[in-house]
């Protein structure tokens, strides 16, 4: 009766140990596939002045970090961009990243120094709303 007891409890300390060795691996492919989103995110050249006036909504999602935006264009300038929703590790610092890209007029702006992945994430949810106005 005592080795059945001390073989169950090893069987479920393995069970423990296998669960949490895939649940790691499941785990650091999610933040590979995510690191490499990241790394294989361009931006294309959009002349604004094409835009019809609207609102326009894009999102961009690489599962640790994803944003909605709210883009309005008025007489082919980019006059307003509001955050809808932006999921983020601690990103939280590139939402200012809206202001740069309303003052310099492009899509393409430097990223928050200590949030650029984040920062990444808005400008793609940005040119992908201005898509929408094509």
């Amino acid at each position: 009766m005592r080795m059945s007891k001390k073989k169950v409890v090893l069987f479920a300390v393995m069970l423990l140990v296998l669960i949490s060795l895939v649940w790691g691996i499941i785990y650091l492919k999610s933040v590979t596939d995510y690191k490499q989103a990241i790394k294989e995110t361009t931006f294309e050249e959009i002349n604004i002045s094409d835009i019809s006036d609207g609102v326009y909504i894009g999102e961009y999602d690489v599962n640790f970090i994803y944003a909605k935006v709210e883009v309005t264009v008025q007489n082919g300038e980019i006059t307003n961009i509001n955050i809808l929703e932006h999921r983020h590790e601690r990103g939280k610092a590139a939402e200012a990243i809206t202001n740069k890209i309303v003052d310099e007029q492009k899509i393409d702006v430097d990223a928050i120094s200590g949030a650029t992945n984040s920062s990444t994430v808005i400008k793609k949810a940005v040119e992908n709303a201005l898509k929408n106005g094509l």
